[in-house]
C-alpha cells in the first residue's frame, strides 16, 4: 500500500520571504517618512545620485523630483490609495534626468518607491494595448469549461510576452499542483499531466499570491541589492517587502530555477472564490525582463482567467447542488409514502440512498431493526465497525475517504469501505445509516520524486530543492472518492430530516 502523502513543508511555510531584506537589480528602492525624507534605499542607488546610500539617508525625495511630480504624488495620497500605485517620475541627479516607472507602496509610517527605468522609444497607445487585451478577454469569455479556459489563456499569453513556455496547474486539497495546460517549445521538458508537491510553493509564498498578481524574476543570475541600513529606523526591523515586485528572491527558488533550467520566471495567480486555485507558470531559457505594461497586461488577465474559471465551477457547483437536493426531496417523499425510512431509503422508485450519495453500499439501523443494501463489509466487519463508531460519540455527520487510515482494521475490507459516511439519527437509541464507498487505485504523476524535494544538509540548518524533475510514478491505494461539500451537506440535512421523523413515529 502507498499512502498520498501530505507534502506542504512547515519548513518551508515558516521560511520569512517577505523579510528578505534584498531587491532583484533591475530597479531601484526608496523608503521615505510621510515627510518624503529617505530613510532607507537600495545601494544601488549610487548609479543614480553618484552618492553612496549612507550619504543620501535624510535627503528629501524633493530633491530629485521635479514640482509636478512632487504634486502628483501629493495627489495620490490624498485620494487615499495605498497599494501599488503607478507613476511616472522624472528623477533627477548628477545633471541627469531618467524617467522611470515608479510603484507606491503607502505603510503607515511610510511610502516604499519602486522605481524600474523606462524602456527608450517603447510607447504604445491605451487603444493597442486595450484591443489586445479585449480580443483574449472575449475568447475566455466564450470558453464552456475550464479546461477550454486554461488552453486559451496560455496560448495567448505566451503570444504577448513570448516566453520560451507556459504551463497552468491547479491546487489539489492538499497544495499539490497538477499541471492540466501546458505549451511549450521541445528545448523546455514537458510536465502535461504532471504533479508538482506543495513544497514548491509554500504556503507563506500562496499568501502572497493573495496580495501580489504576479511575481516577476527576469533573471535568476542577478546581484541581490542589499538594502541600507538594513533595520528599517521606523519599525526597528527588516522591512516588509510583500507587496513589492523588486522583492529579493530566496536562494532555494533560484537554486530550483537552476535545477529546472531556466534563466527567468513569471508565475500569475488564479483565484477562485477568493481562494488561491492555481498558478499560470512562464519561462524562459536566457534572461527576460517584461516592462511594467506587459505585467499589467499579465494583471489584467489574471482577473479575466480567475473572474471566468470562477463563474463556470461555481455554475457547476450550483447544478450539482440543485440535483442532490432534488433526489433528497424524493427520498424523503418516499419516506412519508412508504411511513418507514428504510423502506424509503432502499426503494428504487424514484432513486435510492445509494444514488443519493454515489455509494456502493449502504447499512441503516433504525429501533433495533438493521436493513442493508449494495457491497458492505462482511458481518464481523461490520459488527467491529460500529463498535468504532459508537465509541466515538458522533452526533453529527462523519465522513473520511481513507477509512484504514483512522482504522486499521479495515485494511482488510478497503475494496469495498475505504470511504464511510456516518449519519447518525437518533444517538441514544443507536438509530443510524453508514454509506460506504469503494477503493479506487489512483496513479499519480510526479515531476521528480516528491520524498526528495527538500533535501536538509547534515547539519540541518539548510535546504536544497531536489535536482530532477524526471517522472516519478505513485500508486495510491484504500482510498475512496473523497465526499462532495454538496453531499455532506445534504447528509447534514437529511440527518435532521430522519431524526424529527422518528420523533414523530414514537409520538403516534
Amino acid at each position: 500500500m502507498t499512502d498520498k502523502k501530505n507534502f506542504d513543508s512547515d519548513f518551508c511555510g515558516s521560511l520569512p520571504l517577505h523579510h528578505i531584506n534584498s531587491i532583484q537589480d533591475y530597479g531601484y528602492l526608496l523608503i521615505v517618512d510621510k515627510k518624503l525624507n529617505i530613510i532607507q534605499l537600495s545601494e544601488n542607488i549610487v548609479q543614480l545620485a553618484g552618492k553612496r546610500a549612507e550619504e543620501l539617508i535624510n535627503s528629501s525625495l524633493v530633491d530629485f523630483i521635479s514640482s509636478e511630480d512632487l504634486v502628483k504624488i501629493e495627489e495620490l495620497l490624498k485620494r487615499g490609495l495605498s497599494k501599488r500605485i503607478p507613476l511616472y517620475l522624472q528623477f533627477t541627479a548628477q545633471q541627469q534626468t531618467s524617467l522611470f516607472l515608479a510603484l507606491l507602496h503607502v505603510e503607515a509610517d511610510y511610502i516604499i518607491i519602486e522605481l524600474e527605468k523606462q524602456e527608450e522609444n517603447y510607447n504604445r497607445s491605451f487603444a493597442d494595448v486595450f484591443q489586445e487585451v479585449k480580443y483574449i478577454s472575449t475568447a475566455i469569455d466564450q470558453a464552456d469549461n475550464v479546461q477550454e479556459v486554461c488552453n486559451i489563456a496560455i496560448h495567448e499569453l505566451r503570444k504577448i510576452a513570448g516566453f520560451d513556455g507556459i504551463l497552468m496547474y491547479q491546487f489539489d486539497k492538499d497544495w499539490n499542483g497538477t499541471v492540466i495546460a501546458e505549451e511549450k517549445d521541445e528545448r523546455l521538458d514537458q510536465y502535461l499531466g504532471q504533479t508538482f508537491p506543495a513544497s514548491d510553493v509554500p504556503k507563506q509564498a500562496r499568501q502572497m499570491y493573495l496580495k501580489n498578481p504576479y511575481r516577476l524574476i527576469p533573471n535568476r543570475d542577478y546581484e541581490p541589492i542589499r538594502l541600507y541600513p538594513v533595520i528599517n529606523p521606523v519599525t526597528n526591523a527588516f522591512i516588509d517587502l510583500s507587496d513589492c515586485n523588486l522583492r529579493g528572491v530566496a536562494k532555494v527558488h533560484l537554486e530550483y530555477m537552476k535545477n529546472m533550467k531556466v534563466k527567468a520566471s513569471m508565475s500569475i495567480r488564479v483565484i477562485c472564490n477568493e481562494t488561491l486555485w492555481g498558478l499560470i507558470s512562464c519561462h524562459h531559457l536566457e534572461p527576460k525582463y517584461l516592462n511594467y505594461e506587459l505585467c499589467s497586461i499579465f494583471e489584467w488577465l489574471s482577473e479575466v482567467i480567475s473572474t471566468k474559471i470562477s463563474l463556470i465551477v461555481n455554475k457547476q457547483d450550483y447544478r450539482n447542488s440543485k440535483q442532490i437536493q432534488e433526489k433528497r426531496v424524493a427520498l424523503t417523499d418516499q419516506i412519508y409514502a412508504q411511513d418507514d425510512i428504510a423502506t424509503g431509503l432502499l426503494k428504487d422508485d424514484s432513486g435510492d440512498i445509494l444514488e443519493l450519495f454515489n455509494a456502493s453500499g449502504v447499512l441503516i439501523s433504525i429501533n433495533g431493526r438493521s436493513e442493508t443494501k449494495g457491497n458492505i463489509p462482511d458481518r464481523a466487519d461490520l459488527y467491529n465497525l460500529i463498535q468504532w463508531f459508537e465509541s466515538r460519540n458522533l452526533n453529527t455527520v462523519y465522513s473520511t475517504n481513507s477509512l484504514s487510515a483512522i482504522y486499521e482494521d479495515a485494511a482488510a475490507y478497503s475494496a469495498v469501505a475505504s470511504g464511510v459516511l456516518f449519519i447518525p439519527i437518533a444517538q441514544t437509541a443507536g438509530d443510524f445509516l453508514v454509506c460506504f464507498r469503494p477503493e479506487v487505485i489512483k496513479n499519480i504523476d510526479w515531476g521528480g520524486d516528491p520524498n526528495q524535494a527538500i533535501n536538509f544538509t547534515d547539519d540541518g540548518k539548510k535546504y536544497h530543492p531536489r535536482t530532477s524533475f524526471e517522472l516519478w510514478k505513485q500508486t495510491v491505494e484504500q482510498q475512496a472518492l473523497p465526499w462532495t461539500k454538496n453531499e455532506l451537506e445534504v447528509a447534514e440535512s437529511l440527518r435532521s430530516f430522519l431524526f424529527e421523523f422518528t420523533i414523530k413515529q414514537a409520538q403516534q
